[in-house]
């Protein structure tokens, strides 16, 4: 049975929150204004002291999606993580992602952003899986306007990724998690291997009381 490595995205493997970025990208196409980045910010300090009610900003960022065809946002993303993105990826996390390669670990990125949002990174690193929150399609290839359940945040990230365990045979307790959010406590809970990279203030004041692993990436 292999191990695993999973990764948080925003703040972990990249040093930024991504949203603030896309909503910049979107400033450039004049698809955002000022309101709209401000909003973003709001949102991100919520996250960033875990606050944030994520099924109702969930539920508004889906719904501004409602009709565009999946694979615009993807190419968009594309675009996104070449231009805005890449420069933000933390030279320590491509190192980690190297060294549990080399011992033959199953490697995930597990965010709770679209998985149009993580998969530019993941190719970049070779990462081969994505546990994200999945926004739903309908048949004609164009988006509802509705995220499926579970998000993949707080408990529900346990669930997602325990998906992608059952289905390539890694146990999430044989597991290592890299992440910086107090959001992510319940998986890093379950993991046998919990590492707190750059932390809030939260996250950071758990991982001293537990003596869990803290890196600066």
């Amino acid at each position: 049975m292999p191990d695993a490595a999973l990764f948080d995205m925003d703040r972990t493997l990249v040093r930024r929150e991504t949203a603030s970025l896309y909503v910049r990208y979107q400033r450039t196409l004049g698809e955002a204004t000022v309101a709209d980045s401000i909003r973003v910010w709001w949102w991100v300090a919520q996250y960033t002291l875990g606050v944030i009610d994520a099924p109702e900003v969930a539920a508004r960022v889906a719904k501004s999606l409602a009709g565009m065809p999946e694979t615009v946002l993807s190419a968009r993303c594309d675009d996104w993580f070449r231009r805005y993105v890449e420069v933000h990826v933390c030279d320590a996390g491509r190192h980690a992602t190297e060294l549990h390669r080399a011992r033959g670990d199953v490697l995930a990125i597990v965010t709770g952003a679209s998985p149009y949002a993580a998969r530019p990174l993941a190719r970049r690193l070779g990462i081969p899986h994505v546990v994200a929150s999945d926004l739903e399609v309908a048949l004609d290839g164009r988006f509802t306007g509705r995220f499926l359940e579970p998000l993949c945040y707080g408990k529900g990230k346990i669930v997602r990724t325990q998906q992608l365990a059952e289905r390539l045979g890694f146990r999430l307790d044989n597991a290592s998690f890299y992440s910086d959010s107090y959001t992510d406590l319940p998986l890093l809970e379950i993991v046998r291997e919990p590492v707190v990279v750059n932390p809030d203030a939260r996250l950071a004041r758990v991982a001293r009381a537990r003596g869990w692993r803290v890196e600066k990436w």
